[in-house]
């Protein structure tokens, strides 16, 4: 998905490490509120953003969190992005409900389906469509991106599709669709170590999870209300954990089916800068990215099928992006 925002945030940051905390400690969770952003002309479907934001800009690798709907498609007009370009990242896109055709400058034509991961890995360019298929009603569910680290970050395109087993475990169905939780393993490749994992908690359930010390996470509520280490996540909140944990208890406080989405990774060390669609590690390499975007480079190929335009990049900020960290550890 692309950030369609005409005056996309400027992001540069820089993730903290935290200690092990001692055995049995309390895990600490700050719960993030998103802020509604439109992806579009006035019949646009509007996405619930958590990260980046001021609080926070990463949880490991994870930088970028779009959650929305159930939509009904004939009210909000779907999904319909048209081409735009990615540097620096991975693009995950995970569904609850609906359909989305994919498009991407590599050839692939593929859909995204619910319990179904698509993965894009864009690397030095590349650039690709979504548009919300005409067999879906109501459009639901997740787009996050991964910042790929300096040694990786001009991989080559890729594209993967990986469609997991749920686990049922303690009145929980887990789907893990990167990293590994609750005895499942992600076939998937990433660039950094990271959890992705879809769980839906039946009503009144705790789900006790055995986690790496060394990852923090985040708890995405899609519905419902849960408890998190002994802290209250509403529907549509993050929950942020930091590292040093060994485990996480989920509650499910409802009498009806709570979902969530839980992310983590080792804390992302390096500095970067993110804006619109690109990630890099400077203002001249988005800068870049976005002349050869606007000029058709190579660079970022063609995206064959789309009926349509290219997406148009924004204007640059007036100033070189400022420094922007995660807070620092208490």
């Amino acid at each position: 998905m692309s950030n369609v925002e005409t005056t996309p945030m400027e992001v540069r940051c820089g993730a903290t490490v935290e200690g092990e905390r001692p055995a049995g400690a309390a895990a600490r969770v700050d719960v993030l509120t998103p802020r509604d952003v439109p992806l579009g002309g006035p019949r646009a479907m509007t996405v619930r953003r958590t990260l980046p934001q001021r609080a926070r800009t990463l949880i490991g690798a994870w930088c970028f969190a779009d959650h929305y709907g159930p939509d009904d498609v004939s009210v909000t007009g779907g999904m319909r992005v048209a081409p735009h370009p990615h540097t620096g990242l991975q693009t995950v896109s995970w569904l609850f409900t609906g359909e989305i055709e994919h498009r991407d400058s590599m050839g692939n034509h593929a859909y995204v389906r619910p319990g179904e991961l698509n993965l894009m890995t864009g690397g030095y360019g590349i650039s690709h469509s979504e548009v919300s298929t005409p067999r879906t009603s109501i459009l639901h569910g997740v787009q996050l991106w991964v910042a790929l680290p300096e040694e990786h970050r001009d991989a080559e395109r890729d594209f993967q599709h990986y469609a997991p087993e749920p686990a049922l475990v303690d009145g929980a169905e887990i789907r893990v669709f990167l990293g590994s939780l609750a005895g499942r393993v992600s076939p998937v490749r990433t660039f950094t170590p990271l959890l992705g994992a879809e769980i839906v908690l039946q009503p009144r359930a705790t789900l006790t999870l055995t986690v790496d010390p060394g990852f923090e996470h985040g708890l995405l509520v899609d519905q419902g209300e849960v408890r998190l280490a002994g802290t209250t996540v509403g529907a549509a909140e993050l929950g942020h954990v930091p590292t040093g944990h060994h485990a996480l208890t989920l509650t499910n406080e409802s009498d009806a089916v709570a979902r969530t989405v839980l992310l983590g990774g080792t804390p992302f060390e390096e500095e970067i800068v993110m804006w619109w669609n690109f990630v890099g590690r400077s203002h001249e390499d988005i800068a870049k990215a976005r002349e050869e975007w606007q000029n058709s480079s190579d660079r970022f190929g063609v995206v064959e099928g789309y009926p349509g335009e290219r997406l148009p990049a924004p204007a640059l900020p007036n100033a070189v992006i400022l420094p922007r960290r995660n807070p620092p550890r208490r």
